[in-house]
């Protein structure tokens, strides 16, 4: 019981820092729709933006590692910054299983994704801190 209360435990904070994460992007970037960032959000916008969070923490889960390691001369020569390339596309990707389950949730360009990917590493990196440290005292 304790292994199953072990695995579980780390899940809950990385859905919402996720589902933060991507709150604050679709915010502060017009071409990232979500309905929980609009003005009136209802419990099915709230839903929904849990169910992209799993989205987006799967894709980055099982996807991202292979493309990271496909992409490695591209990252040593770019010193590391062509990650933001693949979280762009995480991001597009999880936009186009979302829409294919019919969420409401939508990427429009691949610059959207790109300036939403650089938010959501500086939200996610910020509360991840901002957790460790405050489980740590």
């Amino acid at each position: 019981m304790a292994n199953a209360v072990g695995r579980v435990t780390p899940f809950l904070p990385s859905l919402i820092i996720n589902a933060v994460a991507l709150l604050i992007t679709a915010w502060a970037i017009p071409g990232i729709h979500l309905g929980a960032a609009g003005p009136q959000p209802t419990p099915n916008d709230w839903v929904t933006l849990l169910i992209v969070a799993f989205i987006f923490g799967l894709v980055n889960a099982v996807i991202r590692p292979i493309l990271i390691l496909l992409s490695l001369p591209l990252e040593i020569i770019t010193l590391g910054l062509f990650t933001f390339v693949i979280n762009a596309f995480m991001l597009l990707v999880t936009s186009w299983i979302a829409q294919g389950m019919g969420l409401g949730f939508r990427v429009e360009k691949f610059l959207s994704a790109l300036l939403g990917a650089l938010i959501i590493s500086i939200v996610s990196f910020v509360l991840s801190r901002a957790l460790t440290r405050s489980l740590s005292t």
